[in-house]
């Protein structure tokens, strides 16, 4: 099983819950359109990875930098930055046939997570950074959700059972892209403009 770590601890999440186009500019840059509910797809525990890659089986990946929480006793306890790794080429054949995402979307290594901190307060302060090889790339965060994190949650366990240690991740804002090999990745998660957390990877 495949872990993340909170607190000194390491965590085997059951599965991982992703919310899809919770970010207006985010759908425009990829020409979708506004979906009527919300967008909701599943990873699984093999997907959780601490290495960035560039690649997945010769096929180049793009990133999607996201805040993500982690759910335990019915609520959401932590907050994480989580890069949700995507065959966009693929997925673009696969959403072409009406068909699923998850070969684009859930294959091994595919969710890249930081730690876990501590959260009590969720409000619309809490935005995430993606800097890559120095210059800011993606930004963004509660305020510009379509779906906020209580939405989210309600909208999930309508139909969903949450165990605790599950990994929600919750849409990304404008400024996806390729990865590419070498690069540097530089993440942050903020709260009222302090930083709660911050993470570097170097893409392989």
């Amino acid at each position: 099983m495949q872990t993340i770590s909170f607190e000194n601890q390491l965590i085997a999440p059951s599965k991982i819950v992703c919310i899809g186009r919770n970010y207006v500019e985010h759908i425009k840059e990829l020409a979708n359109e506004i979906p009527d509910e919300m967008v909701i797809f599943n990873k699984p525990n093999s997907a959780i990875s601490t290495k960035l890659n560039a690649f997945h089986k010769q096929e180049q990946l793009h990133y999607e930098a996201e805040l993500c929480f982690l759910y335990q006793g019915g609520k959401f306890i932590a907050v994480g930055f989580g890069l949700d790794l995507t065959k966009r080429g693929l997925q673009g054949k696969l959403k072409a046939k009406g068909l699923p995402w998850e070969r684009a979307k859930s294959f091994d290594g595919s969710a890249v997570f930081s730690e876990f901190v501590a959260i009590d307060d969720i409000n619309n302060s809490l935005t995430l950074e993606l800097t890559i090889d120095d210059k800011l790339i993606q930004q963004g965060g509660v305020e510009l959700m379509m779906h906020k994190p209580q939405q989210i949650l309600t909208e999930i366990t309508r139909f969903m059972t949450l165990e605790d240690g599950d990994v929600i991740m919750t849409g990304t804002p404008k400024g996806v892209g390729v990865i590419e090999g070498g690069a540097y990745f530089s993440a942050k998660v903020l709260l009222n403009s302090e930083t709660l957390l911050s993470q570097t990877w170097q893409a392989s």
